[in-house]
């Protein structure tokens, strides 16, 4: 997909598929009846890596890289990832704010030309059952990230037995390859 096209979508639909020893990920448009459309990228992480890294391809030959996301630094828990375009250019990072992570998941995502971004765990009570109540980690969580007290973007995580997330962009300026760099990273990384 041109970058143009990718960066005139308004929402994505992304969906985790089931595989033993790897994570992978399926990003689709959104039709006009708001079903799920044509496949923008799959995404694919090792799991079990020292040094998280995931790779997002143009289909799941995974013949075309477009972009990609790499931690820092090895198993840390407030690792900053950054992510780049097929050829190593920056597009952006994030990282994840360990300390209010404790009750309330916090990420922080940053884009040269915009101000610092903050994704929060929509529902406190949601987040602070998932974390103390092993049985009930389950629970569908939904992140909303905003600037300057604007909305950016959202992640909806959807009902059903594989995990499947509608993501929303309100923000006409942020990277849409940096969206979904985060959007993956929520169910990739969300447990560590």
């Amino acid at each position: 997909m041109q970058l143009d096209s990718l960066q005139a979508q308004h929402q994505f639909h992304i969906r985790q598929r089931l595989r033993f020893m790897v994570n992978q990920y399926e990003v689709h448009s959104v039709a006009p009846d708001g079903s799920e459309g044509g496949l923008l990228a799959f995404a694919q992480q090792k799991r079990l890596a020292f040094k998280e890294q995931v790779t997002i391809y143009a289909d799941d030959s995974k013949q075309q890289p477009l972009l990609g996301f790499k931690a820092r630094q090895r198993i840390d828990l407030g690792a900053t990832y950054d992510v780049t375009d097929h050829a190593g250019t920056p597009i952006g990072l994030f990282r994840k704010d360990f300390a209010q992570s404790l009750l309330r998941s916090t990420w922080h995502v940053e884009q040269a030309g915009l101000p610092n971004i903050v994704g929060q765990e929509r529902s406190m009570p949601v987040a602070v059952l998932r974390r103390f109540a092993e049985s009930l980690s389950w629970l569908p969580y939904h992140f909303d990230f905003v600037a300057n007290g604007q909305p950016v973007f959202s992640v909806v995580k959807k009902w059903g037995l594989r995990d499947r997330y509608v993501v929303e962009i309100q923000h006409p300026q942020i990277d849409r390859r940096l969206v979904i760099a985060m959007a993956i990273a929520l169910d990739a990384l969300q447990g560590r």
